[in-house]
């Protein structure tokens, strides 16, 4: 099977696969803009777990390669009108989107990411078992079991019989020991890479109840600042919080809702829906934790649907307030709970 690497160097090998775009969710739920199509520079970058600035360079880099794989910049009247339609509050000239494609393209070109890095051995294990397997065939699904079956059995021999026989030949030759070395290597070797890839399929095809649902973040950024913090008030009250009230409006003193742990501790809630190209700067923050102590909360959440800056989240840390960015939030609303509140 063709090694993951080799989508980072082909461009005819990424174009052969750049239909297999369900890996992604696959992999990890891509949260996509209200209109369910696009995602912005900033969600590519929350999606990979990567800084923006990486996946700018990388746009420099391959432009020519993801404007042809559905990534655009919108500016003028277009944007206009896109904010309109969306909702997206912003006041940037240019805004670069990537469409579901493009994103698969971006994978297939990070390399300092381990989402990136999934999404490219998953693709290509797909790949290789679509390429290797009837298709249309009733018997396909017995075939792949057996495929499995004997790659299990071949590591059983290779580690358990033909490793022990170059052992003794070793021992007994004096001639051609060295060659025999290298060929209990090479085996050793074989029988490794056979564990690994059995492994690898069994996680990649295994249930993975912890991935967020598809779709959670869209559903958010679609909604107002009000039914925002009712769906953090919900996600409250499931992970054991009572006395939860929403507060919001002008009067809310920088608290958007009070309520009490599961354990009894008072807790303060400020929530920000942003657009998810925006960040979280340090002077909310600061604003933040200057109510928590007006209150006398006990334990402080910032819920965003954006990121936070460097600054803020070290504001947040020193401040004890829990920075719930884009990507936990996406986690906590899957069913993930929240640390600080247990």
């Amino acid at each position: 099977m063709i090694n993951e690497t080799a989508l980072l160097e082909s461009p005819t090998l990424r174009s052969s696969v750049l239909e297999r775009t369900d890996v992604l969710d696959r992999v990890k739920a891509l949260s996509l803009l209200p209109d369910g199509m696009h995602v912005t520079t900033a969600m590519v970058a929350t999606y990979f777990e990567v800084g923006i600035e990486a996946i700018k360079s990388l746009v420099k880099d391959h432009r020519a390669e993801l404007e042809g794989n559905g990534y655009h910049l919108l500016t003028g009247e277009p944007l206009r009108s896109f904010k309109d339609l969306s909702g997206i509050q912003s006041r940037a000239r240019s805004v670069a989107f990537f469409s579901r494609r493009a994103v698969l393209n971006v994978a297939m070109l990070l390399r300092d990411s381990e989402v990136a890095r999934q999404v490219r051995v998953y693709l290509l294990d797909m790949e290789y078992r679509a390429r290797t397997q009837p298709v249309d065939s009733p018997h396909a699904a017995a075939s792949a079991a057996l495929d499995a079956r004997i790659d299990q059995r071949i590591t059983h021999i290779l580690g358990r019989t033909v490793v022990p026989m170059f052992n003794a030949l070793i021992e007994a030759s004096s001639d051609h020991r060295q060659e025999l070395i290298a060929l209990r290597t090479g085996v050793q070797r074989i029988e490794k890479r056979l564990r690994q890839h059995h492994a690898r399929l069994q996680r990649l095809e295994s249930p993975r109840e912890d991935r967020p649902l598809v779709g959670v973040m869209a559903s958010m950024d679609a909604m107002n600042g009000r039914e925002f913090e009712e769906h953090v008030a919900t996600l409250l009250r499931r992970d054991g919080c009572t006395n939860v009230i929403v507060r919001g409006g002008n009067r809310d003193r920088g608290i958007d809702i009070t309520a009490l742990t599961a354990d009894g501790r008072t807790l303060a809630v400020q929530c920000k829906r942003f657009a998810p190209h925006l960040s979280i700067t340090s002077p909310e923050v600061q604003k933040f934790v200057g109510a928590k102590v007006l209150h006398s909360s006990e334990v402080a959440l910032f819920v965003a649907t954006c990121p936070f800056t460097r600054d803020a989240r070290n504001i947040a840390a020193e401040g004890g307030i829990t920075a719930v960015h884009r990507g936990l939030l996406e986690e906590w609303s899957a069913g993930a709970p929240l640390t600080v509140l247990q």
